[in-house]
């Protein structure tokens, strides 16, 4: 068993009954071929959580201030997440991405780029957008609605896969595209809270 694969079964068995997570449209998440898992960004334990309720497994961008540290950078890479540098540019990450899409992978994003504690998803970074077009992928849109608190629900919601299509077809600028992410991302928190 990979670290990845003991990872995810120990943090969900950890997880699941402290916030009481209720997964809610998992058969959305193509079982096959690249997928863009985005979703919104409310705490720390986002990551974690969308890990262990996707039905695949993720590769996550981090910032690049967690590999800083010579352990937590071993344990980080062995699950499979890959520094950023917040910011700025960073074409090592932005290849690595694509190259994990290409492969047919699972990339999840958090498009907002830091945590949004407001209930309300905040305004997109256009990253998300310049990977749904870069690449054949598909977009899922994820909601996660709190608050996480022990022993209060917490709901992971997977929306349908977003047609990309017409957006890539029309050469749709990044930041129009990450911004029709963040609205079905929206419309799950509204339809699900």
């Amino acid at each position: 068993m990979s670290l990845y694969k003991f990872a995810k079964n120990v943090v969900g068995f950890l997880l699941f009954p402290i916030f009481r997570i209720k997964v809610v449209g998992k058969e959305n998440v193509p079982a096959a071929g690249p997928v863009i898992i985005c979703s919104n960004h409310i705490s720390n334990f986002d990551p974690p959580v969308v890990g262990i309720t996707a039905p695949r497994d993720i590769y996550f961008m981090a910032k690049e201030e967690l590999f800083q540290n010579r352990l937590l950078k071993g344990l980080l890479t062995r699950i499979q997440a890959f520094p950023i540098k917040r910011g700025m540019k960073d074409r090592n990450a932005l290849r690595q991405a694509l190259r994990i899409l290409e492969e047919g992978n699972t990339l999840g994003l958090f498009p907002e780029g830091t945590r949004n504690r407001t209930g309300q998803v905040g305004k997109g970074l256009s990253g998300a957008g310049f990977f749904a077009l870069r690449s054949n992928a598909y977009i899922v849109p994820c909601a996660i609605i709190g608050p996480y608190k022990p022993f209060k629900q917490l709901k992971v919601v997977y929306g349908k896969p977003i047609e990309m299509e017409q957006l890539r077809e029309n050469k749709t600028p990044a930041k129009d595209v990450t911004e029709v992410i963040m609205q079905e991302i929206q419309q799950l928190m509204d339809k699900h809270r």
